[in-house]
């Protein structure tokens, strides 16, 4: 099936085959998927395993539900580093070999130790598939489809992070409303139900493996690396002969003096500051807005709301429906309204829901009105930070160095999510959940304006274009 679009170089016009787009952007997607299974499912799991190992301070359960992202942090590093030596698609293999064994590897840990070390080690994947995933995606979408294929990244992020909260609730769903820590222990949700949500990952994992096979490499990964051939095979097959002369001839273009060994010194030339700068700073933001403890201590967030436990798995499961659905309606306007607008009115309307939040804790409301706000932020950040971003630092550098930059701006994107991660339990016993939201409040008004002043549009233009005219960043 093939629809025409007009490209965003008037000289031509193409027929994209949309077939082969789709199931492209499908299958590098489906690293997000793991991504959001991986990263959400300690959430739900969180009540059991912590009661299992006898977890009580709050710096062990920090740990706990931070430490996979050391491992982010080193996937992200392996990425940069060797995505640009090696290609985007055998790293994409190796994530996927990681997912599958770690998912086993923490149902069958038996002290807190060796989970530690699966945790650490499935950050790892979710640090490979955050990186390769959105720049393979953005490396293959025609222009005027980008955002939006891109994007669909972030979807299957959402519904990986539904899924984990499904089963997460199916699992725990007959967990009686008042029972004793002692009863989880003993009880089977406390000795095996847990196990059962992560093993689970390893299903998804082995359809991602065996689904990369058929799939090509990154055209621009190609030309690149001196096999221009191949990249114009690629790109005919995306949108015929005149599309894969005309990209072709515009990526060798922006080659020219590419020496083809990767060298992050490169990074700090005076034209790469600025993005640089932008990426890590969009990177940094779109965790310190808070959301991501949500997700991660959803438990906390709700029994302060006076839920109990079978009501708590119920809401983070609305959690993960809301993220999904409001992840479409960014599909649907990320390549109309564009980058800058989407970015503004998430960090704006999180300062504003963050603030209200705040006011309730402090005022002791619970229930409902809780539970209201709660989903709001989450369709706030889900139509706009979450995506966009991706979007964003996915297409701002230029194609010599892309891999290197992306790695160096999701390093800053996990190793903040780290810090956001473990200081919540600290910041919520010592301040409260009302000063710790008016915190992540404020953050995002400085977000805001940083955005405002310093986030140009890059909606419609290829990546030639975006890096041929140095954007006034």
């Amino acid at each position: 099936m093939t629809t025409p679009i007009q490209t965003s170089d008037s000289r031509i016009s193409v027929n994209y085959n949309l077939k082969y787009v789709w199931l492209i952007t499908i299958t590098a997607a489906l690293g997000g998927l793991l991504f959001g299974y991986d990263w959400v499912v300690i959430g739900g799991a969180k009540p059991f395993f912590e009661r299992y190992f006898r977890l009580t301070d709050p710096s062990q359960v920090g740990w706990a539900n931070s430490c996979a992202l050391i491992g982010c942090l080193v996937g992200a590093i392996v990425a940069g580093i060797l995505s640009d030596r090696f290609g985007r698609k055998p790293l994409l293999h190796c994530a996927a070999l990681l997912f599958a064994a770690t998912s086993i590897g923490n149902a069958l840990s038996p002290n807190f130790g060796i989970f530690i070390f699966w945790r650490m080690l499935g950050g790892t994947a979710i640090g490979l598939a955050s990186n390769l995933s959105p720049m393979y995606i953005a490396e293959i979408a025609p222009a005027s489809m980008r955002g939006r294929l891109v994007s669909i990244n972030q979807l299957t992020i959402v519904m990986g992070i539904l899924l984990a909260q499904f089963i997460n609730w199916l699992i725990a769903r007959d967990v009686p409303k008042d029972a004793t820590d002692e009863f989880i222990i003993s009880s089977w949700y406390g000795q095996y139900g847990w196990r059962w949500m992560f093993a689970m990952t390893s299903v998804p994992a082995i359809i991602f493996f065996v689904s990369m096979f058929f799939v090509p490499e990154s055209p621009r990964w190609l030309a690149k690396n001196g096999r221009s051939k191949d990249a114009r095979e690629i790109l005919a097959k995306i949108g015929g002969t005149s599309y894969a002369n005309a990209a072709s001839k515009e990526i060798e273009e922006t080659l020219k003096n590419d020496t083809k060994k990767v060298d992050f010194r490169e990074l700090f030339k005076p034209d790469l500051r600025k993005p640089l700068a932008l990426g890590i700073i969009l990177a940094v933001f779109q965790q310190w807005c808070g959301i991501n403890v949500i997700f991660n201590y959803a438990e906390e967030i709700f029994r302060a709301a006076n839920y109990d436990i079978s009501d708590v798995m119920k809401n983070i499961a609305w959690t993960g429906s809301v993220n999904m659905a409001f992840t479409f309606v960014a599909l649907g306007v990320v390549d109309k309204i564009g980058r800058r607008p989407l970015m503004l009115f998430g960090a704006g309307g999180l300062a504003v829901i963050y603030m209200i939040l705040g006011g309730c804790y402090m005022h002791k409301v619970q229930g409902f009105p809780m539970l209201i706000l709660v989903l709001s932020a989450i369709g706030c950040y889900a139509m706009s930070l979450a995506p966009v971003t991706w979007v964003v630092i996915s297409e701002i550098f230029p194609n010599r160095i892309r891999g290197a930059a992306m790695a160096v701006s999701v390093t800053a994107l996990w190793s903040a999510c780290f810090i956001l991660t473990y200081t919540f339990p600290i910041l919520n016993k010592k301040l409260g959940p009302a000063h710790t939201f008016w915190i992540y409040a404020a953050i995002c008004l400085v977000g805001f304006t940083y955005i405002f002043y310093r986030l140009p549009e890059t909606k419609g233009k290829t990546l030639e274009q975006i890096e041929k005219e140095q954007i006034q960043l």
